[in-house]
Order: structure tokens, then C-alpha cells, then sequence
């Protein structure tokens, strides 16, 4: 079974990476504790009820700068063997426009060797848009291309993911909408041919990290993201986080091109954990007066879990 498992695994992230043109969701620079939301196969992988809320503020200074929070919460079916279950809600605003995802999301995991995992995802939820055009400080209620707001625009959304794991190794693909959702506004004027459309693009989604067990007290993991989106250029997301007697994470990120961060995360007893980070931007925007980083905020919970681990997985 073992010899199998690789070929299973490089033939299915070959067929879901297939057709990738490589940012239109939200960006999270701890996403290793906010992995629901980009991959449903995550969903119950923990062996424990899982909540999770995460609250991030970029571009600090400047107007209209996005501002996400998440919440997702999972949990193993232990009615029904190897799944999982969750639910993630996302809110993300940038400027004029605010979307809110709400999704639940279901893994199947089919244990491959002794050691590894293949969790299959689904994700199925919906999508609201708003756009408040007279936030706007160039607003003028005569412009015809904006002449009406957007409320509450739903759209649909699938999503798909493959999560592979062990205790110290994981590797996941992902696509958490495949529906490239056109929003038109109502605005269109027939006789000056004005038209104004938003396209939702498919995010794909490439993590994969390793443990080290440096000594009994020290854990050392280097972890990559890649984020590929058509119209836009590749995300590259390495980070390296040492992990100091199961209870302190200190670490560094670096976004290419984007950002370099610093993380830490505190384990307050078996259950809770809270993660801060902080991004500098190197770029021109970062020089500014206007810009003072960005910064996230995390919180774990962690309740009911059926292995009782002692020494947590460290993702």
C-alpha cells in the first residue's frame, strides 16, 4: 500500500492543478491556523472539535486598505468513519467593497500507510457582495457608471480540496471556489456602450511544510504557500517557525516581494492558543508615511479530542 500511496497522490494534485493560470480572496500571513478557509480536506483533521477566529488589518494608514476576519469551526463525524465536518465564514473589505463567504465544508480521509493520510474536501456555501459606491470620495450621483450601489449580491460557491499528512509532514492543493462567478452592475448604459463588471477568479492554493524534532523541547518547521490566481502575479509565502516546549512559537515569513513578517503564537494550556504577526512592507508602498505594516491577530480553541494528545501537531 505504501509503494502506491505517492503515485495516488501526485495523480490526483496533477488533476486538480491542472489548468492553473497564475489575488482576489483575502490574504493571511498565519495561515497555518486558518487552513479551513482555503482548504476544506482540513476540515476534522485535528481529531478534535476546532474553532478558529482570525482578525487581519493590512496596509495600517492608508484608506480604504483591506480588512478580513474569519471564523471556522470543525469537527471528526464520529458516527461516520474517517470524515469531517466544518463550517468557515470569511468578511473581507477593501475600500468600497465588502464580500462575506459562508461555506461547510466535508473531508473523507483514507489512510494511505501506518503514518500517512489523504483527506479529500468539498466545500458548498454562497457568496454576498456589497459595494458602497458613495463611500467614494470622488462619489457624484451623477456618474453613470456608478450610479447604484450593490447589495447583497449572492452568488454561489463550490470549492476542492486534497490534504496528504503524517505526523510531521503535510501537503495540500486546493481550490476554495471553482466558480468564476461575473457580477454586472445595472448600471450598463445602452447608449454610451458604458458596461462595469467584476469577475470572481479561481484561487488555487499549494501549502506543504515539515517538522523537525531538533530535541525533546525544540520543534523547527520550514512551510511554503504558493497562491495562483489568473490576472495576477504568483504569491510565494515561506516562513520558518520554531516551536519551544510545546508551548511558544516564534517564527519569520517572507512574501516575495511583498512582505516580511514576524510571528509568535502561545499554547495557554492543552486547549487555547493565541498568534500574533506583524508584516513590514519592503516595497515602495511600505516607504510611505501611510503605511505602518499590517497585523493579525489569532485564536485557537481546541475541545474533545478523541486522542488526548499530549504533544499537539504543530499544523
Amino acid at each position: 500500500m505504501k509503494t502506491y500511496s505517492y503515485y495516488y497522490i501526485l495523480l490526483l494534485f496533477l488533476l486538480i492543478g491542472s489548468g492553473i493560470y497564475g489575488q482576489q480572496d483575502a490574504q493571511y500571513t498565519q495561515y497555518m491556523y486558518n487552513t479551513l478557509s482555503i482548504n476544506p480536506a482540513y476540515a476534522g483533521s485535528r481529531d478534535g472539535f476546532t474553532l478558529s477566529a482570525l482578525y487581519r488589518n493590512q496596509w495600517i494608514g492608508v484608506g480604504g486598505a483591506p480588512e478580513t476576519q474569519t471564523l471556522s469551526l470543525d469537527t471528526p463525524l464520529r458516527n461516520f468513519s474517517n470524515s469531517g465536518l466544518g463550517i468557515s465564514v470569511v468578511n473581507d473589505k477593501i475600500g468600497p467593497i465588502q464580500e462575506t463567504y459562508l461555506d461547510i465544508n466535508y473531508s473523507y480521509t483514507i489512510p494511505l500507510s501506518k503514518k500517512g493520510k489523504l483527506a479529500f474536501g468539498l466545500k458548498a456555501g454562497g457568496h454576498l457582495l456589497n459595494i458602497d459606491f458613495e463611500t467614494l470620495n470622488e462619489y457624484s450621483s451623477n456618474d453613470v457608471l456608478i450610479d447604484d450601489n450593490i447589495d447583497n449580491k449572492f452568488s454561489p460557491n463550490v470549492g476542492l480540496g486534497a490534504f496528504y499528512y503524517t505526523n510531521n509532514f503535510y501537503l495540500g492543493l486546493s481550490a476554495p471556489n471553482i466558480l468564476e462567478t461575473k457580477h454586472f452592475d445595472k448600471s450598463a448604459n445602452s447608449e454610451n456602450g458604458f458596461t462595469s463588471l467584476a469577475t470572481e477568479r479561481i484561487n488555487y492554493y499549494l501549502i506543504t511544510g515539515y517538522v523537525f524534532q531538533l530535541n525533546s523541547d525544540l520543534k523547527f518547521k520550514p512551510a511554503g504557500l504558493l497562491k495562483m490566481v489568473s490576472g495576477a502575479p504568483l504569491q510565494v509565502d515561506v516562513s520558518a517557525n520554531f516551536l519551544i516546549k510545546e508551548k511558544l512559537t516564534l517564527g519569520l515569513a517572507y512574501r516575495w516581494g511583498s512582505a516580511v513578517s514576524a510571528q509568535m503564537a502561545y499554547r495557554i494550556q492543552q486547549s487555547f492558543l493565541i498568534g500574533f504577526a506583524y508584516d513590514w512592507e519592503p516595497s515602495s508602498l511600505g516607504a510611505t508615511q501611510f503605511n505602518a505594516g499590517s497585523y493579525e491577530v489569532v485564536l485557537r480553541v481546541e475541545l474533545f479530542n478523541k486522542r488526548k494528545i499530549v504533544y499537539p501537531r504543530f499544523f
